[in-house]
């Protein structure tokens, strides 16, 4: 990543937290920001059809986003309670990206969660879909930045 931009302080520090524990412990703390992702606004609960889906991910996955008034991204990400590696890595994002300005989200490298030490823990496909949920989610982004 050194030629990228450097990514978010919040992520960087999970991301080297995650990079620096021992295999076990990784596990843990995905399963530990699962339990800290936030449910859904009501407003979102009563129109799902708001929320964008991920189809490429293999867990029923969508998100939101909105622009606050200061400019900064408020993400919101609806996960089964049955799916918690994706749904920490959403934990993840929502903890070190909500309330970024919309540049820090597309500037982070799109493959950043390869540096975390996951690919022991995490079969392929799902690491394919949390690249994609970064597309997803940078897609939103850049459409609220635009509008």
């Amino acid at each position: 990543m050194s030629d990228a931009a450097p990514l978010p302080e919040k992520l960087q520090n999970i991301v080297s937290m995650f990079r620096s524990a021992p295999k076990t412990l990784r596990l843990q703390a995905l399963l530990e920001y699962s339990k800290k992702l936030p449910g859904l606004p009501e407003k979102y609960l009563e129109h799902p059809e708001f929320l964008q889906p991920v189809p490429e991910c293999t867990s029923p996955f969508f998100l939101v986003t909105e622009q606050d008034d200061q400019g900064g991204m408020h993400l919101f990400f609806k996960v089964p309670e049955e799916a918690p590696t994706v749904r920490g890595y959403a934990g993840i994002l929502h903890e070190a990206l909500d309330g970024a300005r919309p540049q820090d989200i597309l500037n982070i490298p799109d493959q950043f969660y390869m540096d975390m030490g996951l690919t022991e823990l995490i079969t392929p496909m799902r690491l394919r879909g949390m690249g994609a949920i970064l597309m997803r989610l940078k897609n939103d982004v850049r459409e609220h930045a635009q509008s």
